[in-house]
Parts: C-alpha cells; sequence; structure tokens
C-alpha cells in the first residue's frame, strides 16, 4: 500500500464508511446465500470495535457481521485473479477495503471468520464483491478466538 490508507481505513480500523465516504456499495455478484441482495452499506457497531455491520439495502433486516482480517490474521494476503480486479476495477492495492464475514458462535469466544470467501471493496469505485479464493487450504470456519 502507498503512504495513505483507503477511505475508511486509519490506524488499522475501518471507519463508519456508509454515512459519508462509502454512501452504497454495488455488489457485482451476491453474497453466498442472497443472490437478489446486490445493494449494501458498511456501518459501524460499535466505536470501539473493529466489528461492522454490512446491511442490505434492498432488505433492512439483512445484515452480515464483517471486520478487517489483518489485526487478527496478519498472514492473511488473499490473491483475487485478474479477472477479478478487473470487474472490480483495481488498479492497485490501495484501492481494495478486504473484509471477512464472521459468524457468531454461542460465545464471543466461539466466532469464526470466513477466510475462504472475504468481501472486496473497492473503495474508489464502491464496487464490491465476495469472492471465493483458488487456495483450498483457506478455512470457512478460521476460529477467531485463536487469531492474533
Amino acid at each position: 500500500m502507498s503512504g495513505t490508507a483507503p477511505a475508511g481505513v486509519q490506524d488499522g480500523r475501518v471507519s463508519d464508511i456508509g454515512a459519508d465516504d462509502l454512501p452504497s456499495l454495488d455488489f457485482l455478484g451476491p453474497v453466498a446465500g442472497f443472490p437478489e441482495h446486490r445493494r449494501f452499506v458498511l456501518a459501524e457497531l460499535d466505536p470501539s470495535s473493529l466489528l461492522r455491520a454490512l446491511r442490505s439495502l434492498d432488505d433492512p433486516g439483512l445484515r452480515f457481521l464483517v471486520l478487517p482480517p489483518g489485526p487478527f490474521f496478519p498472514d492473511y494476503t488473499p490473491e483475487i485473479g485478474d479477472d477479478w480486479a478487473e470487474r472490480l476495477e483495481l488498479t492497485g492495492s490501495e484501492d481494495a477495503l478486504v473484509l471477512v464475514l464472521v459468524t457468531p458462535g454461542a460465545t464471543a469466544a466461539d466466532a469464526t471468520v470466513n477466510l475462504m470467501a472475504p468481501v472486496v471493496i473497492n473503495v474508489r469505485t464502491r464496487r464490491a464483491a465476495q469472492i471465493v479464493l483458488d487456495d483450498t487450504s483457506l478455512p470457512l470456519r478460521a476460529p477467531l478466538r485463536t487469531a492474533g
């Protein structure tokens, strides 16, 4: 990344980019299991947390919990194919905001994240996609409690 962080990323935190910086995100493909939902906003849940809500603009009751993987999985470096980079109009890594979907557990210690299919957002164009990576060693349910 260059010397400046992408919009919505400061000090390793994803700010509330649903309000001003990214009023809406246009998904190029469906979020797994929800093919009819393509417009979302990214909203802050708690200012002291990295956890965010990816809320559907088409169905206000639909939301996914997401967070940036870096603070929890520092070695996680997802590589997307050139086709996705082109579709998302990514011209450099500074354009991309990578988030992982969180599956809550019975307790916070039971939460998992999907490292196999991150959400990639172009912070300039507001295009987004959940991309299934080719690396089959990445888990669908990585324990969040062991990260970091």
